[in-house]
């Protein structure tokens, strides 16, 4: 979402690196650059003025005049301003007696059926027990599609004839949850193409009725300002507790991730990062900082591999590796761990200064490559997997033919899987103890 903001904040630090030290003129250029790329990107007006006269501030000061680099220093400013921009951490509020009720409100088209399975989920793994309610008896197919996502998930789905009123639905789901059977209950409500007082009236009514711990808002990042102020419309009516943004992943300018914070009050939660089950996450403001900034993101980098991976097989996985005994079913069995993570591409921006070199690159360049390896190692035998000294010319025609790529790019991958023996083993025999102790 952020890739042109991105580039342009970075391009302005790039110009002030090559200055060396800063007068308050090319101060006020780059700032002004800052201001363009941030009004560009589709960031509210008075949150851009607030934002550069803080920076400012702080920038004409002695803590830029006096740093060895200044425009290293106007980049950590920049960082620490953008994170209070996006205001602080916030948890969801999941304390005193269960079952705690939260209820999930927005437009329509917002993505909230959806974004109600994947806080199950996340609830889930968390350690609780989630009852999902359909409470949407308006939208065609809209409880159908939440069983559906139920049934995936193995998570329970409570509905009713859509007869029933929305609030007498989620009264008796509460019902149901009590007794220790669940311990969260997400309401998935109805919601219009717009604001309207039958909408809010019926979600006044749910929230006198079953009296939730959580609203929240979810807000489509895709409308820019408008989200913003669909935010003011639902928390003046039903005082929002949280915002979670969907759609991180996709092509808007960002604004109204940056804006929505600033503007309403009100703290963002959570942010659906892409079409997945699991493509949620926390929001961190420091993180989401780092990432406009190109700095990466190597904490949720950390923390996609510990969901992803299962610990018992990255503990064999770890003794191969210090034996030296990786083959190419270890190999191929990673690269499908890896695709579990989500696109290549959003892993590889988490990687800082990997971000905008991976850009430059064809969009789905990453992907090819990773599927044409797959498919040369899937058109092996097992004993070829391994064992892959086995591979002389005749095998490895046949398997070019059957992965449709070519001898010489099976070639090329044997090559790199020798060189990566060839250093596992250095590094287990002790050669590279030099190098490994720079990473204890």
């Amino acid at each position: 979402m952020f890739e042109n903001l991105s580039d342009k904040l970075q391009a302005t630090f790039e110009k002030l690196a090559r200055k060396g030290r800063l007068s308050d003129s090319d101060v006020d250029a780059g700032l002004r650059d800052v201001r363009l790329a941030l009004l560009e990107a589709d960031v509210n007006y008075r949150v851009v003025k607030d934002f550069i006269a803080a920076v400012r501030e702080r920038a004409i000061g002695s803590e830029v005049a006096k740093s060895l680099s200044p425009a290293q220093q106007i980049v950590k400013i920049v960082h620490q301003e953008l994170v209070r921009m996006l205001g602080q951490p916030a948890k969801l509020n999941l304390a005193g007696q269960p079952p705690y009720v939260i209820m999930l409100v927005g437009l329509q088209g917002s993505g909230k059926t959806t974004m109600a399975a994947k806080l199950a989920l996340f609830l889930r793994r968390d350690g609780h027990k989630p009852l999902l309610v359909a409470a949407d008896p308006y939208r065609p197919a809209a409880i159908a599609q939440l069983e559906v996502l139920g049934k995936q998930l193995d998570i329970p789905v409570h509905s009713e004839d859509i007869q029933v009123k929305p609030a007498d639905v989620c009264a008796h789901a509460v019902q149901r949850a009590s007794g220790g059977a669940h311990s969260v209950v997400i309401l998935d409500t109805a919601g219009r193409l717009q604001i309207d007082d039958a909408m809010m009236d019926e979600l006044e009514e749910i929230k006198r009725r079953v009296k939730p711990v959580e609203i929240l808002l979810v807000a489509d990042s895709m409308t820019g300002q408008e989200a913003v102020r669909v935010a003011e419309g639902f928390n003046s009516r039903l005082g929002v507790t949280g915002l979670i943004l969907t759609k991180v992943d996709g092509d808007a300018r960002g604004g109204a991730a940056l804006s929505i914070r600033s503007v309403t009050g009100v703290p963002i939660k959570f942010m659906g990062v892409g079409e997945k089950i699991d493509a949620l996450e926390p929001f961190y403001p420091d993180r989401l900082a780092s990432r406009i900034l190109g700095m990466g993101d190597v904490l949720s980098l950390i923390e996609k591999a510990e969901t992803t991976f299962d610990q018992e097989q990255a503990l064999k996985m770890e003794e191969k590796l210090r034996t030296a005994s990786f083959d190419l079913e270890d190999f191929r069995q990673q690269l499908r761990e890896i695709k579990k993570m989500g696109p290549l591409d959003q892993l590889l921006e988490m990687i800082p200064g990997l971000g905008q070199a991976t850009r430059k690159l064809p969009t789905d360049l990453t992907e090819r490559q990773m599927k044409r390896v797959e498919a040369i190692i899937n058109s092996m035998t097992n004993e070829e997997r391994h064992n892959p000294h086995l591979l002389n010319g005749s095998r490895k025609r046949r398997i070019a033919q059957g992965s449709g790529t070519s001898v010489p790019e099976v070639n090329q991958l044997l090559n790199q899987f020798r060189d990566m023996q060839r250093m596992m083993k250095q590094l287990s025999s002790g050669k590279g103890k030099g190098l490994l102790s720079m990473f204890q």
